[in-house]
């Protein structure tokens, strides 16, 4: 019996099917640990990450990166864009070194440490209200530069130029539905056998991308019955109540971490309410 007790412990997602639906090249991490833990993985994309038609504006901006105070970093595909396009432009790692750098969360945050760059912000919650909260009496007529995706909240350029900023913003990369997703998710959804227990979303793309993949809404809907879905932070709750889906699973911390940790403490809480 403790020896069941100990692999409980030690597989506690054993059993449990869970759909990943991070882009394909940063599927892995989450993929992995959630296997590590006895999952049941079940990998189908929901976005895209693709570039962006024209680099012009980004190039310029890192060409005349003297003239930045402050570079704003939310995501780690930004960061591996951005430090893309400097080797492209053979800008130099130094030509960061006289700009503060805040970064949405640990994770951007290890992705611009890894290439030799030093963090000077990085908010308690990850999420854009955070960033705003952090820098907002920091950037007074300063100049900053926001890299990010194409298709983004508004919320950090609009507050912070409210806080006296001048801020320029620089797509990195846009997201787009894999339409070649759209069958096997389709017929996941529908096979009993393969359905999953939980779905993952790490953005509000991932919600929407998932919606628009699966016909949530339509002829679909009922093949969620029975399915848990699983949000990454407040920003993405919010993506999936638009979409009348529920939000099963939170994560208290707004982090890949966080995001299995609260999974696994679902799932240990209906097994013992059985």
């Amino acid at each position: 019996m403790r020896r069941q007790i100990t692999r409980a412990e030690s597989k506690p997602l054993s059993g449990v099917r869970v759909l990943v639906g991070r882009a394909r090249h940063q599927a892995g991490a989450l993929s992995a640990e959630l296997r590590k833990l006895g999952a049941t993985v079940i990998e189908i994309p929901f976005i895209q990450i693709r570039k962006p038609r024209s680099f012009q504006p980004l190039d310029s901006a890192l060409k005349n990166l003297k003239n930045y105070d402050w570079l704003i970093l939310t995501s780690v595909n930004g960061v591996e864009a951005m430090w893309e396009r400097m080797e492209k432009l053979a800008l130099a790692k130094t030509d960061l070194a006289k700009i503060r750098m805040a970064a949405i969360g640990p994770a951007t945050k290890k992705a611009i440490e890894q290439r030799g760059t030093k963090v000077d912000v990085v908010p308690k919650e990850y999420v854009a209200e955070s960033v705003v909260r952090s820098l907002k009496n920091k950037v007074k007529g300063k100049r900053v530069l926001l890299v990010r995706a194409k298709v983004a909240r508004d919320v950090i350029p609009r507050e912070l130029r409210k806080a006296g900023a001048e801020i320029d913003v620089a797509e990195a990369y846009e997201t787009v539905v894999p339409q070649s997703s759209q069958k096997r998710l389709q017929a996941a959804l529908k096979d009993p056998k393969r359905r999953p227990h939980v779905v993952t979303f790490t953005s509000s793309s991932t919600v929407r991308n998932f919606a628009e993949l699966s016909g949530v809404g339509r002829k679909t809907a009922s093949n969620l019955d029975g399915v848990q879905m699983a949000s990454i932070g407040p920003v993405t709750s919010s993506t999936l109540r638009e979409f009348n889906l529920p939000v099963d699973i939170a994560a208290k911390e707004f982090t890949i971490p966080g995001l299995i940790d609260a999974i696994v403490r679902s799932v240990a809480k209906r097994m013992t309410t059985r």
